[in-house]
């Protein structure tokens, strides 16, 4: 999607609505606009554009299936037992936007979290974890049954 001033001022304009009736707070609105890396079509794009290359630590762990009976509905989830963990990304290698999941961990809390992803077929899920600047990974491989991406 091409990026104009009209659409940059209708996306401003209606989330500045939205915090001022108190629907959503201003740091949603702040993350709801940040789409970097969501737009990327490769595995390596999609690293990009969330910080470069992590390096794999056993303190992250992929929380998925080993056999997905439904590509469209696939629990998946990332651990982080890493302190400081700030943001965790979850990626599906061979989708066509491998990056699926974006989220914010507040300072404090547990880095446990949990989706549901589309896969068109099997492949790597990639969690990565930034704490305190850096990137750290873990992979697992899911087999699909069934589609979910067109299939």
């Amino acid at each position: 999607m091409k990026a104009t001033r009209r659409t940059a001022l209708k996306t401003t304009g209606a989330f500045a609505t939205l915090v001022s009736l108190g629907i959503v707070t201003q740091q949603q609105a702040m993350a709801a606009m940040d789409r970097a890396g969501f737009d990327a079509k490769s595995l390596a794009d999609a690293l990009k554009a969330v910080g470069g290359e992590a390096a794999t630590n056993d303190q992250v762990s992929v929380v998925s299936p080993d056999i997905a009976e439904n590509g469209a509905v696939v629990p998946v989830g990332a651990v982080s037992r890493i302190p400081n963990t700030s943001e965790i990304y979850l990626l599906v290698e061979k989708n066509p936007s491998p990056l699926a999941a974006k989220f914010m961990i507040p300072a404090g809390t547990a880095a446990d979290v949990q989706t549901r992803l589309r896969m068109g077929q099997s492949t790597n899920v990639v969690a990565v974890v930034k704490a305190d600047g850096k990137l750290f990974s873990a992979v697992k491989e899911t087999k699909v049954t069934l589609g979910g991406c067109g299939g």
